[in-house]
């Protein structure tokens, strides 16, 4: 059912993913948004990353918000991923692009204008092939790249 070349093993942990096909068009469920999307080479990406972060780094699944919107200069953006605090602040965010696409200084771009809007600790670009995560040093506003996304605290 799914076309390994459009949707390829990531380098992320697998999941039981449902997905269905409806009218010839394939949808995967969102089990953090409660309905089943048109699933597309970033939503492949987006929906492992995010079973990735609750199954192996044990963030709660409530605190997670997918594509949800912000505004920034007057435009309405949408974020792949967000993980708030029990304050409601954003500590991480997540930018999901298709395997095929190249993390460059574009997709960086996108995750600081989110970054100027939601002030995270962490960002994360991916592609579900490669990951980048920087972490933000708030006594000097800079980015630190690190290896790995921290688990759950």
């Amino acid at each position: 059912m799914i076309d390994r070349k459009k949707y390829p093993p990531l380098h992320l942990p697998a999941y039981n993913a449902k997905v269905r096909s409806i009218d010839e068009q394939i949808q995967i469920f969102d089990a953090f948004r409660k309905k089943y999307l048109v699933l597309t080479p970033e939503e492949w990406v987006r929906q492992h990353f995010a079973h990735y972060m609750v199954n192996a780094l044990g963030y709660p699944a409530s605190r997670l918000q997918l594509e949800f919107q912000i505004k920034y200069n007057g435009k309405v953006k949408r974020p792949d991923i967000a993980v708030l605090s029990d304050r409601g602040d954003c500590e991480i965010i997540v930018e999901c692009k298709a395997p095929e696409i190249v993390l460059n200084e574009d997709v960086f771009l996108q995750v600081s204008t989110y970054y100027s809007v939601l002030r995270p600790r962490f960002v994360v670009m991916t592609n579900g092939l490669q990951h980048v995560v920087a972490a933000i040093q708030r006594n000097v506003p800079k980015f630190v790249y690190i290896e790995n996304l921290p688990p759950y605290r």
